[in-house]
């Protein structure tokens, strides 16, 4: 019997490549694609094909296919999500999140691929509604949450059209190892560790009070790997992650603990920002059964332990800013 094969993209960033590695623990035959912009050929294990790409880039897409395919099941993770900083970078948000996230559905309708999973974000719901239920109306209040929720309808449209079955999946504040704990737009818990290896302040936007719920990637990527092989998920949104939400200054407290130093904190100027965000999980234990959930402590001590094997990181600076008015002092 021939074994499943699966495309998974942005398969050398963080989520993607956790991912992978759960593909492959179901017996799938994986192909990953990145352009390496924000992962590391480091996090693709063994036994995974590699092709180093861009996904807005359809010859690109077409010869992967041609090469690897055909493809039972995608499973599209590449994007670039930095909420805060797609206000100043709107062009490059949309092609990025949304014009080539289309096309990978135009290849995979004339394809013939049987499930497509769609990584989305609780980015789409904004502000309010809490906690976040999959029946709420989205309402956006970034560019990067219009891109995701944009796609999900576009996919949702495909499936009514070409009747490509999905599964579109909500994860939140996802951290753990391999996460790129060098960017600075993104991922607070990886800034914190950064912050704290380099020997500096964590930086909280305002008074740190926001609250948000944080989930290990141990007990979010084997939900988007089994997606396919679950009646339930089949054409569901998902949202996917922890529940307890935890304040901002909270979690540097338990970050410096982790890393073994003091918790020194510089405040910063609040930014425009949802300021408390946590889901419901109700939906997605119905669908897929309890799944076991990692206590923040444990998390947060699992990736420090793996962040000091690598070791501080220079903080990179996104090159491409195309609106540079109200960008915070601490990004430009």
């Amino acid at each position: 019997m021939k074994p499943t094969k699966v495309l998974v993209t942005g398969a050398a960033g963080f989520i993607g490549s956790h991912v992978a590695d759960g593909c492959r623990a179901l017996g799938f035959d994986v192909v990953g694609i990145d352009d390496l912009s924000g992962g590391f050929l480091r996090n693709v294990s063994a036994g995974v094909t590699f092709e180093k790409g861009d996904i807005r880039d359809t010859a690109f897409v077409e010869r992967v296919w041609k090469d690897h395919g055909p493809f039972d099941y995608v499973y599209h993770l590449a994007a670039y999500a930095a909420e805060g900083l797609s206000h100043h970078v709107r062009r490059f948000n949309y092609e990025t999140n949304l014009v080539a996230s289309a096309g990978l559905v135009n290849a995979s309708v004339r394809h013939g691929v049987r499930h497509f999973v769609f990584a989305s974000s609780i980015a789409v719901y904004g502000t309010g509604q809490l906690p976040l239920r999959e029946e709420a109306t989205p309402r956006p209040e970034d560019p990067y949450g219009i891109a995701k929720y944009a796609f999900e309808l576009d996919l949702a449209a495909a499936g009514r059209l070409f009747g490509l079955p999905y599964t579109i999946l909500r994860p939140h504040n996802v951290y753990g190892e391999r996460q790129h704990y060098g960017d600075r737009y993104r991922n607070v818990v990886g800034i914190f560790v950064n912050q704290c290896l380099r020997g500096e302040p964590m930086t909280v936007f305002g008074d740190g009070l926001q609250t948000r719920a944080f989930s290990h990637v141990a007990d979010v990527a084997p939900l988007f790997a089994r997606a396919p092989l679950v009646a339930g998920a089949k054409n569901q949104i998902l949202n996917v992650g922890a529940d307890a939400p935890v304040r901002v200054i909270d979690l540097a407290a338990q970050v410096a603990a982790a890393m073994g130093v003091a918790c020194s904190i510089r405040h910063l100027e609040a930014r425009p920002e949802v300021v408390h965000a946590f889901a419901d999980h109700a939906r997605v234990s119905a669908v897929f059964g309890p799944e076991p959930s990692t206590p923040l402590e444990t998390g947060i001590r699992r990736m420090a332990e793996w962040a000091r094997t690598l070791g501080p990181l220079e903080p990179l600076r996104f090159s491409g800013i195309e609106v540079p008015e109200c960008l915070p002092a601490a990004w430009e």
